[in-house]
């Protein structure tokens, strides 16, 4: 049973990369459940016994989207903490997941679903950047405690991300760039720190400890 499991989780899997890689290059509209099947090296009607449509099989893409953006960022402010370290601390999650290929991949299918649909992508997009949202909420809460000056919350999360995408994000998915290296991920961190300190820090820990 547990052999019999294992194959149809190997199999699922073999059909979202497969759907991942056609929507990609063909968009939804381009892409059949034959292309996908013949990609994945399944038969066609394996691909319905796990995704009765290609509508589904979309939204299982879009989902797992979430699910990785979801679960690699997570950072609440913290009073006791220097501003410096939890920012480096919450961009260090955030360049882990714009390094991800497989997050880059499901990012190219949504964008490029964007141009051919953008109804079919609205609701995808929405939901990532409500999670940016949580980076907003970082900087509400610390400039409510005292340690940033005032500021609009969303203006300035927006800004800190840009800093870092400009960099390790739209680089690679718009020109192909490699990614960065580590040396090279920990000075744009550094830098989008220092900037965004130098901007809107007003206490004395909002660095790092003396």
């Amino acid at each position: 049973m547990s052999s019999s499991i294992r194959l149809t989780d190997q199999k699922h899997e073999a059909i979202l990369h497969a759907a991942i890689a056609e929507f990609r290059e063909n968009g939804f509209q381009g892409t059949s459940m034959d292309k996908v099947a013949l990609r994945a090296g399944v038969s066609k009607r394996t691909v319905y016994n796990h995704f009765p449509s290609k509508d589904e099989l979309f939204a299982e893409i879009m989902a797992q989207l979430w699910r990785l953006s979801l679960a690699r960022i997570d950072l609440s402010y913290q009073p006791d903490r220097p501003l410096a370290e939890q920012l480096r601390e919450l961009l260090w999650q955030k360049m882990r997941l714009l390094h991800d290929e497989h997050f880059l991949g499901l990012v190219r299918v949504a964008i490029a679903e964007m141009m051919h649909s953008p109804e079919r992508a609205r609701e995808m997009v929405t939901r990532l950047d409500e999670k940016e949202e949580a980076v907003g909420r970082w900087v509400r809460d610390a400039a409510a405690d005292g340690r940033l000056k005032p500021l609009d919350p969303v203006f300035a999360a927006q800004q800190l991300q840009g800093l870092l995408k400009s960099f390790a994000f739209w680089p690679q998915l718009a020109l192909g760039q490699p990614p960065l290296d580590q040396a090279a991920q920990t000075r744009v961190i550094d830098g989008c720190v220092e900037m965004f300190l130098s901007c809107y820090g007003c206490d004395k820990t909002a660095g790092e400890p003396d």
